[in-house]
């Protein structure tokens, strides 16, 4: 009979030496928490945890090796009006666990959230937890670390991104391997990306509605296990493989100068709602983990069944713990937080919340890139603008009042010049820089850019919710033709369209932000909420790649790095070295000109020397440049965009840059 030692409280999770496993988990509320060991056959040994540290349960397994299956089971009142739901019938994962083995499967002895706990055994069926070493050689590995302010971020599905891939070997594509081959090495570093952020990577679940409609979690925002690596996006099955294939990927990132973000979901779990099923933290600790009504039902601030109560100590530290993992384990450079108010919600947002301060107060973590996504939909869930700095926080601002502003044609030029300057009515204070403005035009959830000059209309019916689904007001416009089948004229004025938004995107101050496939005329056939589509209407079609405007957006970015004025982490000053605003005359913009209703017409000079000018009117016009010999640059410098007696012709809805010789 084996048994086990007294342990240590730390570190949490499973932890192996050269004389065996520690364990270690929290449960503040539990009588009694065993650890639960199996062996290859699915035989299960019970051992009660024999230490107890504060709210720490722990012991040590001797001779215990890599590779251990294991899980708990815990012990404590079923009391659901107070918030407790031990069922020590449940077998639970490890909220630390490195690694993940199995599916969460839509099954009734996962479930079991009623009055009276429910008596069917749940480990035939429920996922356990792998005790995993986390040797890796790194070499010489160093993180980038690029400035702000010269930071341009790519946003990627791991699978969507190489899936379709027509130069990636077909066992790589869809895999961590595949984002480091030659192939995406080259397309990011030829576009001028410096950071590509990943949708969650970490161990996810489907959930019980979309396995019943033979859909899946596409975009991974149902976590299970948030320290575990997702294992299906390995080319690899084995853990170690696995981890060492996503090393070896970030490693070769850095090599290129290409820093990696992850998107990481603090705010609830694939325990979903009282109907969900018990999997690890409704069972170690329900009152603990998650905020609660007064009648134990679950405050629903997520939209997703559960939130995640962030508040207490030891929860603070395994989120802390979980963003060390995975610097220090995997060399990530920062990460995006999906509806990151949870985590300064005491209930109420503050800035200042116990996990917003252990962030800040932590010498590695304070030192990466941390960007939030700045609502929920609890009570004052819109919190764009409020993040402490260093955050940078999702602008959604930016992306609505551009699309207003070239789709729309009802935008004050003030509000349109705000945004292209940093957004500094929302992050103007406290020291925070432009750069905290993430600027957008489009992201994973919503419209691609090219759906955005293709549809006035979500088109969400795959997805099994009648089209209920998505955001109905996108600030789209499908020139005249809903869908992507228009005639060559509707497609020139797209192109426009699109270019003249990806001109203010990555010539604005503050971060720019580009969706993965928007420089190559990606489309979901006008779908706005693709979560469950893992499928060709998700997955990159590099087939029909359009060459002509990825060419457009990588002389973009090549232009950006050239204007000072771009890669400056203060805010601008008027009339100074930094920008001028001038008229659509090329005058100097007056107090009673910005004051005016919507006008079409701006020229912005940056840096002294590169004028953008816009003509956002559905109505080509002469526009007189200021004095000097301008000519358009790349991507602008073709004939039609040559100025004449001081004149560009300019088409409708266009944008140009030149530069004064």
């Amino acid at each position: 009979m084996t048994e086990l030692g007294q342990g240590t409280s730390t570190p949490p999770g499973a932890q192996a030496d050269a004389h065996g496993i520690n364990f270690s988990v929290f449960s503040a509320h539990a009588t009694r928490i065993e650890l639960c060991l199996f062996d290859d056959d699915g035989n299960e040994q019970r051992l009660p945890l024999p230490g107890r540290t504060g709210n720490w349960w722990h012991g040590f397994l001797p001779d215990g090796r890599p590779g251990l299956r294991y899980g708990f089971r815990a012990h404590g009142p079923y009391d659901p009006q107070n918030g407790h739901r031990f069922n020590p019938n449940k077998l639970l994962v490890d909220p630390c666990a490195h690694w993940v083995e199995g599916d969460v499967p839509d099954d009734p002895r996962l479930y079991g959230g009623g009055d009276q706990p429910d008596s069917q055994e749940s480990a035939a069926v429920a996922p356990k937890s792998v005790v995993v070493s986390l040797e890796y050689d790194w070499e010489d590995d160093a993180p980038p670390r690029t400035p702000w302010g010269q930071t341009v971020i790519y946003e990627a599905h791991v699978r969507g991104l190489t899936k379709r891939h027509p130069a990636i070997p077909e066992a790589q594509r869809g895999t961590y391997a595949a984002l480091a081959h030659p192939a995406m090495l080259e397309h990011l570093t030829s576009l001028g990306i410096t950071a590509l952020e990943l949708l969650p990577i970490q161990h996810f679940a489907d959930e019980p509605r979309l396995q019943r409609e033979g859909l899946s979690n596409y975009w991974g925002y149902n976590p299970l296990a948030l320290y575990a690596l997702e294992p299906t996006y390995a080319s690899q099955p084995t853990p170690q493989a696995a981890m060492d294939e996503f090393r070896d990927a970030v490693k070769t990132l850095h090599r290129h100068g290409i820093e990696v973000i992850l998107d990481i979901v603090f705010n609830h779990t694939a325990e979903i709602d009282l109907t969900g099923p018990t999997l690890s933290l409704r069972g170690l600790d329900n009152r603990s983990y998650y905020w609660l009504h007064g009648n134990g039902d679950y405050d629903n601030m997520t939209g997703c069944g559960n939130t995640v109560r962030l508040v207490d100590e030891e929860v603070v530290a395994w989120a802390i713990g979980c963003m060390r993992h995975w610097l220090e384990e995997y060399h990530i450079d920062g990460f995006r937080f999906d509806l990151a108010p949870v985590m300064g919600r005491t209930p109420a947002f503050a800035p200042d919340a116990p996990l917003l301060k252990a962030m800040l107060a932590d010498p590695v973590i304070s030192q990466c890139k941390l960007i939030a996504e700045p609502w929920d939909i609890g009570l004052g869930g819109y919190q764009l603008g409020h993040f402490p700095a260093p955050f940078g926080e999702w602008n959604d601002h930016f992306r609505d009042d551009m699309r207003r502003f070239w789709l729309q044609g009802h935008l004050p030029l003030g509000r349109f010049a705000t945004r292209f300057a940093g957004s500094s009515d929302l992050f103007g204070h406290d020291g925070r820089r432009p750069a905290a403005s993430i600027n957008m035009l489009t992201a994973h959830d919503g419209f691609t850019l090219q759906d955005t000059v293709s549809f006035n209309h979500k088109h969400n019916q795959s997805n099994g919710e009648h089209n209920r689904d998505g955001a109905s007001e996108n600030y789209s416009n499908n020139h005249g033709h809903e869908g992507l089948d228009a005639d060559e004229e509707v497609r020139a004025r797209r192109r426009r369209s699109q270019q003249a938004l990806l001109t203010t995107l990555l010539l604005a101050h503050g971060t720019p932000m580009l969706l993965a496939g928007d420089e190559q005329g990606q489309s979901q056939q006008g779908n706005n909420n693709a979560y469950c589509q893992d499928n060709e209407l998700t997955w990159l079609n590099w087939a029909d790649a359009d060459a002509s405007l990825t060419a457009f957006t990588a002389a973009l970015l090549r232009l950006r790095r050239q204007i000072p004025a771009l890669s400056r982490e203060s805010w601008w000053e008027d009339a100074g070295d930094d920008v001028q605003w001038l008229n659509g005359q090329g005058q100097p913009m007056t107090v009673q000109r910005w004051e005016r209703g919507p006008q079409q017409h701006l020229q912005i000079l940056l840096s002294r020397r590169w004028l953008v000018v816009i003509n956002a009117s559905e109505r080509a016009d002469d526009v007189p440049l200021p004095p000097g010999l301008w000519v358009a640059v790349d991507p602008f410098n073709q004939d039609e965009n040559r100025p004449e007696h001081g004149l560009w012709h300019a088409p409708a809805r266009a944008a140009c840059v030149f530069v004064r010789e």
